[in-house]
């Protein structure tokens, strides 16, 4: 804990004699917790006013809530968080507050939510409830929460029952028994309730990433397609909430459906989504001028309103916006290729909606940061919002799930346990791209045990420097499972015995990593690689075909199973070009996860045109075919049909952005934290023009070309490599 807190942890009278539950556990080993029904989905609204004498220099609020909170103050929303976090670290924010406060009375009005499901999205489920705050005023702590903060139940959000993978409550919405103005300073709190003081075992620290940016954006089109039945189209797809205003008689109910894309007519909105989820949601109106306010977030472009003879207010619809602060300007594309612009612009669109309080694999079915996706999400996201500290938390959100397991978790945080041995892998390869973009030696040093404790955990799987029957983990190769090239291993859940390629190639490359990162931090190591790449040679490289088989005992060489060996230094020169040959003829017969893999094999070969190629390709399996496909962010897979499930907000699709940079620009940091600066642009033919601006370490870089005439425009302080 960074601070002692003086205020006291509140909750509703409800939770107060519950024992909270212990959630981490691993995931094959049997849990059962008994949950309240009646516990579940609390909306709970929590009051405290105060007067001022004047207005502060300065104020602030510490502010966190379990589940969930959105922040008032005096009427006007403020903040919401927190970012969600394992009880044992736990975040809170402190926000500015300055601007919302006046002389004389002042209220603080918050609204907490507690889901109560066990899921990818909240770590929930656990019966930990309530809300704790405290307020600085000129340096000078004004109120902290306490019996006297008054609460009552938002009974207004009436579920409709669960959607996604149990990822959130469908928000029915009874106006007739909202409390209405419950923010300002003159509602009258008399009969509202003292919330309970008790005793919690979260222990807080300070949020080391703002909080979420929230704004309005208006429909870019509204069509009229009967009496009371409108279609909205916000123009993208877009995270966040509904809203809009209307009236109508006592009881008369509106009908809400949001969705991703339309029905085949055009005009319906597809809220029964691919995705899993259904955006079918009902208003039930007061009688009085009502106001939509919904808690929950959505992935949505759509909406279809069904309204019947209520009077909608077409004016006040709106799209509440929900996503990480971005700044546009930190990052700018443009290119002589118009189809590789829109590829940018869908991967940055998923990588900005992508990104919440922490990275989401998707925003509507999962909700939740998986480790894998992070290795693309948070590579990219580095670049489009030049903005190193969400990559950094992720970091760390996975190094304290190590609580669970020392091999890690695939989702964290979150009550839902999912372990990917592929995920764990990565993980200090993730770590190792932040040190080169951030040049921060401490936080290296500082989650290097981590990493040793990754290949601690891996080693009592091995067998003769080989991995085998790794069955605490899912073997993941790639998703879905039709994306694999028939890849001739059986990747049951738990995987058989058996040994086989994918899996050892990345240990290989967490090996590589961890040795690396023990040079940089000087610490002494055994070199472990020259042994396991004699090991993987010997059974995985068959030299007729020089090329890599799936497993032991199989014929079959797979696109995954040549890809991780040329990318990590396993696959012997005379293999190079059968591998190359290999990727040529198969493309992207991989998923969009495994893509990335894909592409930096290619260019650790030195094969840009290939590369280019395949990020620029209108094959059925590409980002163009997302784009035919009208794409406004990027996928989950190449496109609608190929995958049961496709989300159509994915940010782990988003490869092409750091390696378009990287590589076919050609802009590397050549030390790490970006002091030194290399530029090799690899271009193709086609590619007479572009121009890039990133923000990085030591500050904004300019890339320009024009006719094969490049400029490079950098901070003084760094030097340009040759």
């Amino acid at each position: 804990m960074d601070k002692v807190w003086s205020a006291k942890w509140i909750q509703d009278r409800q939770f107060q004699h519950h024992t909270p539950f212990q959630m981490l556990h691993k995931e094959l080993e049997p849990v059962k917790h008994e949950h309240p029904e009646e516990l579940k989905n609390k909306h709970m609204l929590v009051r405290k006013t105060f007067t001022l004498d004047g207005i502060p220099e300065q104020a602030y609020i510490d502010i966190t809530a379990d589940d969930y909170y959105k922040l008032y103050i005096n009427g006007q929303f403020v903040a919401q968080g927190p970012a969600q976090g394992y009880p044992f670290h736990y975040y809170y924010n402190r926000i500015d507050v300055r601007p919302y406060l006046t002389a004389g009375s002042n209220v603080i009005a918050v609204h907490v939510y507690y889901q109560g499901l066990v899921n990818r999205a909240y770590n929930s489920g656990d019966l930990r409830q309530g809300l704790i705050a405290e307020l600085v005023v000129d340096g000078t702590l004004k109120l902290g929460t306490d019996a006297s903060w008054k609460y009552a139940s938002a009974e207004e959000y009436v579920s409709g029952g669960t959607t996604g993978y149990e990822t959130q409550f469908l928000e029915n919405i009874d106006s007739r028994l909202a409390i209405r103005e419950w923010q300002q300073v003159s509602f009258d709190d008399r009969d509202w309730l003292e919330a309970a003081e008790t005793q919690t075992d979260h222990q807080l620290f300070l949020q080391p990433t703002p909080v979420l940016s929230v704004y309005s954006r208006a429909p870019e089109t509204i069509t009229t397609l009967g009496k009371g039945h409108y279609l909205v189209d916000f123009g993208t797809e877009l995270t966040g909430q509904l809203a809009m205003n209307a009236k109508g008689t006592l009881g008369q109910v509106i009908e809400i459906r949001c969705s991703e894309e339309l029905e085949e007519d055009g005009q319906s909105a597809r809220y029964n989504m691919r995705c899993n989820c259904q955006y079918q949601e009902f208003w039930t109106l007061s009688g009085e001028e009502d106001a939509l306010n919904l808690y929950e977030y959505k992935a949505f472009r759509y909406a279809e309103i069904l309204s019947g003879d209520a009077e909608v207010d077409l004016d006040s619809i709106h799209a509440v916006v929900r996503h990480y602060p971005m700044d546009d300007t930190r990052c700018t594309w443009d290119s002589s290729d118009p189809l590789v612009n829109e590829i940018w612009a869908i991967c940055k669109n998923g990588v900005r909606y992508g990104s919440q309080e922490n990275f989401v694999d998707c925003p509507s079915r999962e909700k939740g940061q998986y480790l894998g996706d992070n290795t693309i999400i948070g590579h990219a996201h580095m670049y489009v919002s030049g903005d190193l500290r969400l990559v950094k938390k992720g970091i760390e959100d996975f190094a304290l799930s190590a609580a669970a397991c020392p091999g890690l978790l695939a989702v964290a945080p979150g009550s839902f346990m999912q372990e990917i041995a592929d995920f764990s892998l990565q993980w200090p390869m993730q770590l190792w791209q932040y040190y080169v973009q951030s040049g921060d030696k401490a936080f290296l040093e500082r989650m290097y045990p981590v990493a040793a404790g990754i290949l601690e955990y891996f080693r009592a799987y091995e067998q003769d420097g080989l991995l085998r029957n790794v069955k605490g983990k899912w073997n993941l190769v790639d998703w879905p499972d039709n994306l694999r090239d028939n890849y001739d291993f059986p990747l049951t859940r738990p995987v058989t015995e058996g040994c086989h390629n994918v899996v050892n190639a990345f240990y290989y490359g967490c090996i590589a990593t961890v040795q690396q990162i023990e040079a940089e931090l000087g610490i002494p190591f055994e070199d472990r690689l020259p042994e396991r790449k004699q090991a993987f040679l010997k059974l995985f490289y068959d030299g007729k075909q020089k090329l890599f088989v799936d497993a032991e005992g199989s014929g079959h060489a797979s696109l995954h199973a040549n890809v991780l060996p040329l990318l990590f230094g396993l696959a012997p020169e005379e293999a190079v070009e059968s591998i190359v040959e290999l990727i040529s003829r198969k493309r992207l017969s991989c998923g969009v996860y495994f893509a990335y893999f894909v592409l930096k094999a290619l260019a650790k070969a030195g094969k840009y045109e290939l590369l280019y190629d395949l990020i620029s390709s209108e094959d059925e399996q590409s980002w163009g075919n997302m784009v035919r496909e009208g794409a406004t962010t990027c996928f989950e897979a190449w496109g609608k049909e190929q995958k049961w499930n496709t989300s159509l907000c994915h940010p782990w699709a988003s490869a092409p952005v750091p390696l378009l940079i990287e590589e076919i620009i050609g802009l590397k940091p050549s030390k790490p934290g970006w002091t030194e600066v290399r530029l090799q642009p690899q271009l193709p033919k086609q590619f007479h023009r572009f121009e890039l601006t990133i923000q990085v370490a030591t500050g904004p870089i300019h890339v320009r070309c024009e006719d094969g005439k490049i400029s490079l425009s950098v901070p003084p302080q760094v030097t340009v490599i040759s």
